[in-house]
């Protein structure tokens, strides 16, 4: 009997905090996409590779090994919504997303995006949400940290220094599951 996990399935519950980010991006790695399967739109919107020098478009962007850390960081999964929080959040963590910038990025990924990635009104709220999480978090701006650094820290001890509070984490997942009870993504929150 097959044990393989599809990436619809995939996620490591935020409370499932003593595996090491090693071991977290291990599993990932075997359901995740590759950089390359990445569509160009995306990319160029959320990757720092495509940058103009001096200007950026969308604070926050990372590549997709820094993205894939921060999932695990945030304890998300990769579905549409766990998508809208983990970008909402490194976002708001910069502390310089302004609203147009916010809704900017809503808009791009509500209307331009290929249509398996584009987000629905759910999951822009969550975005927003999200947004203003990472802004009210005292957590370091999470696009600047080198997450290869804490490939063997366990989760909790790699929350703790970059300083993620997990209680503000749990509180928004008991509303965003109350909020969403039909949904996958936001009912396996508190696993």
């Amino acid at each position: 009997m097959s044990s393989k996990v599809f990436w619809e399935d995939w996620h490591i519950p935020f409370s499932r905090d003593q595996i090491t980010l090693r071991e977290a991006k291990e599993s990932l790695s075997a359901v995740g996409a590759q950089q390359e399967e990445i569509p160009l739109m995306i990319q160029l919107v959320e990757n720092p590779r495509y940058d103009i020098p001096g200007f950026d478009f969308f604070h926050g962007a990372v590549d997709l090994a820094t993205h894939d850390s921060i999932h695990i960081l945030l304890g998300r999964g990769l579905l549409p919504k766990d998508e809208a929080f983990v970008i909402g959040f490194t976002m708001g963590s910069t502390d310089q997303v302004t609203t147009m910038e916010e809704n900017l990025y809503a808009l791009f990924s509500k209307h331009l995006y290929p249509k398996v990635y584009q987000f629905k009104d759910e999951e822009i709220r969550i975005f927003k949400d999200a947004t203003k999480l990472g802004f009210i978090s005292n957590c370091r701006p999470l696009d600047k940290i080198d997450y290869t650094k804490y490939l063997g820290w366990k989760l909790r001890d790699m929350r703790e220094d970059i300083g993620l509070e997990g209680d503000l984490i749990m509180a928004y997942f008991r509303i965003e599951q109350r909020r969403y009870p039909k949904s996958k993504a936001s009912q396996r929150l508190l696993a």
